[in-house]
C-alpha cells in the first residue's frame, strides 16, 4: 500500500467500523443469526453504516482540524496535518455519503430514516453539539442506539426495552470514559482541543462513569435474567466494565474501539462473552 492510499484509508477510520457490528446484535442476541440468509442479509446495512460513519469522521476531522492540531495523536491525522486539503476532504465526504444513502434505501425506507437521523445528529455534533457538556455524551450514545434500531429494522427483529436500555447506558458509559480519557491525557490543554471539557467540573466525569457503569450492570442483568444460564455472562460484563474503568483511570485512553483492540484482557473477555452467549442461546 503506497503512502497516498494509506493516508486516505486512515482518514476513513476503518477501525471504527467495529461499532457498526451493533447492527448484528438483534439477530445474534435473539438467536436468529444462524438462520438461512441472515448473515448475508446484513451485508448491505453494514456497508451503508460504514460509508455513512466514514463520511461523518471526515467531516468531524474537517471541522476539528484546528483544535486537533493541539492533540498529541490527532494532529498526525491527514486533515489536521495538512496532508489532505479541506476542499478534497469535503469532496470525499460527499462521495461517501451518496452511496451510503443509496444502500440505506435498498434496505428499507425506515432503515434509511434511521441512517439519515444518524447522519443529522453526527453533523450537528461536529458543527456545535460536541462543545456542549452532557449533550455531547448523548450525541455519541445516540449513534449506538440508532445502529441497534437499524439492525432490528434490517433483520425484522423487535429490539426489547431491556436491550435498548442496556445499549443506551453502555454507550453513555463508554462516551464518558472517552471524555475522561481525553481530559486525563491532555491535562491543562484539554480545553484547547475540546471546549466541552472546560465545562466539566473536577470529579463530575468520574461520577458519571461510576453511575452509568452501575446502571449497565443492573439493566444487563434484568435483560438476561429470563434465561437463567445467561446470568453467568454478567460476570464477564462486570469484568469488562471494571477493566475499562481501570484503563481510563490509568491514563491508557478511553476510546472504546482503541481500548478493545489494544487491551488484550478487554478483547479476550469480549470474545469469551460472545462465545458463551452463543453457546447458551444456540446449543
Amino acid at each position: 500500500m503506497n503512502r497516498t492510499t494509506f493516508k486516505y484509508l486512515v482518514m476513513l477510520r476503518p477501525k471504527q467500523w467495529l461499532k457498526n457490528l451493533m447492527i448484528f446484535f438483534p439477530p445474534f442476541l435473539g438467536g436468529a443469526i444462524l438462520a438461512p440468509g441472515v448473515p448475508a442479509r446484513g451485508a448491505v446495512p453494514f456497508a451503508a453504516f460504514c460509508l455513512a460513519a466514514s463520511s461523518t469522521y471526515v467531516l468531524n476531522d474537517l471541522c476539528d482540524r484546528h483544535n486537533d492540531s493541539h492533540h498529541p495523536v490527532k494532529r498526525h491525522r491527514p486533515i489536521p496535518s495538512g496532508a489532505v486539503s479541506p476542499s478534497l476532504a469535503l469532496a470525499i465526504c460527499v462521495l461517501l455519503l451518496v452511496p451510503a444513502l443509496w444502500l440505506g434505501w435498498l434496505v428499507s425506507p425506515v432503515f434509511l430514516l434511521l441512517l439519515v437521523a444518524y447522519l443529522a445528529i453526527s453533523v450537528c455534533y461536529s458543527l456545535k453539539l460536541k462543545e456542549i457538556p452532557v449533550l455531547d455524551l448523548f450525541c455519541i450514545s445516540s449513534g449506538f442506539l440508532l445502529r441497534l434500531q437499524a439492525g432490528g429494522e434490517a433483520f425484522g427483529i423487535l429490539v426489547s426495552p431491556w436491550l435498548f436500555l442496556s445499549v443506551f447506558l453502555l454507550s453513555l458509559f463508554l462516551s464518558t470514559g472517552k471524555r475522561l480519557g481525553e481530559l486525563n491525557a491532555l491535562g491543562e490543554g484539554a480545553g484547547a482541543h475540546r471546549k466541552s471539557l472546560l465545562h466539566y467540573p473536577e470529579g463530575v466525569l468520574d461520577l458519571l462513569l461510576a453511575m452509568t457503569g452501575a446502571a449497565v450492570l443492573v439493566t444487563y442483568t434484568l435483560y438476561v435474567v429470563t434465561r437463567p444460564a445467561l446470568v453467568y455472562t454478567v460476570i464477564l460484563c462486570c469484568f469488562g466494565l471494571f477493566r475499562f474503568v481501570l484503563r481510563v483511570k490509568s491514563g491508557l485512553g478511553g476510546d472504546p474501539t482503541e481500548s478493545l483492540l489494544k487491551d488484550r484482557q478487554l478483547l479476550a473477555v469480549s470474545v469469551l462473552w460472545a462465545l458463551m452467549f452463543a453457546w447458551i442461546v444456540y446449543r
